[in-house]
């Protein structure tokens, strides 16, 4: 294998890009020393004429400055015959419908103004988004052609789920086209995607999004030496219009000499990250005054609805609906409505709304909502008979729908996977059998309920939580202990498509946990446990563990006290991690004054320490749960306090959040053993339900606006 001028490998130049960090966050657990440290060592390498052959630079030829092809073919603003812009999901791109490819060409001695050599190390930086197209077709991104010569010596090709690098290699007589095909990479899906396809001799590396890259070692590198003297480059096609393409570029981008991962992932936005944009395409033109056109043909396929609240799916994605009566504008993000412009809410008070009675003592609460049947709550309860229930909002109310036979029911979980819906219960105790199952359920359109699916083999279960991962579903257990033993493995599930089940992906060790907390950053995924008794203390770490290479690896420790819930969320660009303490005990220490009365806290994460650093303290009393809400411009948190050593008739408290400040009391709510709480939204207003582990009854509290 090749070596640099700087003493490394390609190979090894490529494997040093994983340890980027992207947005400050690292792709291994911690301690990070060592790959950040090789990263400086690169980046100093690279920015200080690191990538050098036989003795030049590519100085000579190009400056190593960024070379944007997509605004070649636009000079002085003037669009090709052929080129539209639209815009989709709030961004601009170019769309080709132009009979004459040769249009949308230019001679490739506009970027390479010192030398007629490409470059042999470089990076292709490309914004797209893709529309789906047959299976045995392909589209040219771009290419890079000789006048004389019908072969592409340089181009990028998109095919259903594979990307394409061709170039042509000199190297012996006559020459040869090479294909570097990367597999599993799947743009069509209607969204806006930035490529990073960094080359440097045999190494080829596919960074989609800001992901972990996908390398590729060929056995014919890149040509040290490939002539571009009367090339032309063509933007979506091969000089032809078979294979011309469909969908809509952003940003296309030549740059010489260095990987550009370090200069794209910085953004929060990684699928719309720039390195170099049209000025046509980077903002929306200004009003025309008096008799003036417009300079550019911008288009949109967005639509608004007047009207009573329409639904919000995939289908209606990036449209508007404006509501006269609130005089708001709304958009739908394919789910819900995101409110754009409208008079702000501020909360004024909070009044009791409905006293929801129970089968029994509800440890947890999970609000959803079935596309086209409605919203509906799940209640966790105590005992069995009579098990837990299901209630459907039903004129403004909650009211009984299903009764789910329950042993001991600790917490509900919504999900979808597909088209298909289910709602999985963590059971603590033994059925009358002996056994010991938590539930999934599955429901039937038919007979429009819940009905029982895949039981699986749990221990004293407290939580489950459903995530996606690249595409693929899992469900996470948090075992809370088998006997008297609490220091056992909980159990993540990975869903088989092929047999329609969950099976054990992997397990992770656990201390009397209470609840998993799911949460992205960026391209990276991340899963917090909360751990609470390891038989002899509640003064101990709770993880917070990172995906890499398809398993969950340690990032993060956080010492806790009784850790019994993680609430992640996010202000603005900021992320925090809020964790609810419940007690403080240890056997071998002397009892504190309250065991009860301890600091809840919230972390935040620090981009440069490339950890989750303590923001603030809260003093709350045998806090269970934490759950983070909005109204109008404003963000509050509210604590579940359950007992504070003498009685469980505790105040939980509404936090608002007060920027400098941090968080602040803002409402206090009596509760009687406060468990869980929810927000949710009506076309009627803004609510908050409560759980009661202490009595039969749980609230529907609303928040009265002004």
């Amino acid at each position: 294998m090749q070596e640099s001028p700087g003493g490394l490998s390609q190979a090894a130049t490529v494997r040093a890009r994983r340890g980027v960090p992207v947005d400050g966050l690292p792709e291994a657990s911690p301690p990070m020393s060592a790959p950040l440290l090789l990263w400086v060592i690169l980046l100093h390498w690279a920015t200080s004429g690191g990538f050098v052959r036989g003795g030049r630079t590519w100085q000579h030829c190009t400056d190593l400055r960024p070379l944007d092809i997509l605004s070649e073919v636009v000079p002085a603003g003037r669009l090709a015959h052929g080129m539209r812009v639209f815009q989709v999901q709030g961004v601009h791109g170019f769309q080709l419908t132009t009979s004459r490819p040769r249009a949308l060409g230019f001679p490739a001695s506009r970027l390479f103004i010192h030398c007629d050599c490409f470059p042999e190390e470089f990076s292709i930086i490309v914004t797209l988004r893709v529309l789906s197209i047959p299976a045995k077709r392909n589209e040219y991104v771009f290419t890079l052609m000789a006048e004389e010569n019908p072969s592409v010596l340089v181009g990028l090709r998109y095919a259903p789920n594979k990307l394409h690098f061709i170039f042509w290699s000199q190297e012996r007589a006559g020459g040869w086209q090479t294909h570097v095909t990367f597999p599993n990479v799947s743009l069509s899906d209607n969204q806006w995607h930035t490529l990073i396809l960094a080359v440097s001799g045999q190494s080829f590396s596919l960074t989609v999004d800001c992901s972990i890259p996908k390398d590729v070692v060929a056995e014919t590198p890149f040509p040290a030496s490939l002539s571009v003297k009367r090339a032309s480059f063509y933007l979506g096609n091969r000089r032809r219009r078979k294979g011309m393409f469909t969908g809509l570029l952003r940003q296309l981008v030549l740059l010489p000499g260095a990987d550009a991962t370090p200069r794209i992932c910085t953004a929060m936005n990684f699928k719309v990250a720039t390195l170099s944009v049209p000025t046509v395409l980077q903002d929306l033109p200004a009003k025309p005054t008096s008799n003036e056109v417009l300079k550019y043909p911008y288009e949109t396929d967005t639509k608004v609805t007047l009207g009573s609240r329409p639904p919000c799916t995939k289908q209606e994605k990036a449209q508007f609906w404006f509501n006269a009566s609130q005089r708001g504008l709304y958009l739908c993000n394919g789910s819900a409505w995101i409110s754009m412009l409208e008079v702000k809410q501020r909360l004024d008070y909070v009044e009791e709304y409905q006293n929801l009675v129970t089968n029994s003592e509800t440890m947890g609460v999970e609000v959803f909502t079935i596309p086209e049947v409605g919203l509906f709550t799940a209640t966790a309860n105590r005992y069995t008979p009579p098990g837990s229930a299901i209630y459907k909002w039903t004129d403004g109310k909650f009211v009984p729908y299903q009764n789910i036979p329950t042993y001991q029911a600790q917490s509900w979980k919504y999900f979808t996977i597909g088209k298909k819906i289910f709602l999985a219960v963590a059971n603590f105790e033994q059925n009358d059998r002996g056994q010991e199952f938590s539930v999934i359920y599955k429901w039937s359109h038919r007979k429009e309920k819940f009905i029982t699916y895949q039981r699986i083999t749990t221990h004293s279960a407290r939580d489950w939580e459903a995530f996606v991962i690249e595409g693929e579903a899992f469900l996470a257990v948090v075992n809370h202990r088998k006997g008297n033993n609490h220091n056992i493995d909980s159990v993540i599930y990975r869903w088989n498509p092929r047999t329609g089940l969950f099976e054990t992906n992997q397990t992770i060790p656990t201390s009397g946990a209470y609840d998993w907390e799911f949460f992205t950053i960026g391209p990276y995924s991340f899963l917090a446990v909360a751990n609470t008794f390891n038989g002899t203390s509640t003064k101990i770490y709770s993880h917070i563990y990172i995906w890499l290479s398809g398993s969950f690896q340690l990032f993060q420790s956080i010492l806790t006290f009784g850790a019994a819930d993680w609430e992640v969320f996010r202000i603005g660009d900021r992320v925090f991690l809020a964790v609810a303490n419940s007690h403080s005990y240890d056997s071998g220490m002397p009892a504190p004054s309250n065991f009860y009365a301890i600091n809840s806290s919230i972390y935040e994460l620090n981009i440069t320490a490339q950890m989750f650093v303590k923001f603030q303290d809260l003093l709350t009393y045998s806090a269970l749960d934490w759950e983070f809400f909005s109204v109008g411009d404003d963000s509050f948190l509210v604590v579940a306090n359950s007992f504070d050593g003498f009685t469980f008739s505790v105040n939980s408290i509404i936090y608002r959040w007060q920027g400098y400040e941090g968080f602040v009391a803002a409402h206090h709510l009596p509760t009687v053993g406060c468990r869980d709480w929810e927000a949710f939204h009506t076309a009627e207003g803004s609510y908050l339900l409560y759980s009661s582990a202490k009595e039969p009854l749980s609230r529907v509290l609303k928040l009265k606006t002004t």
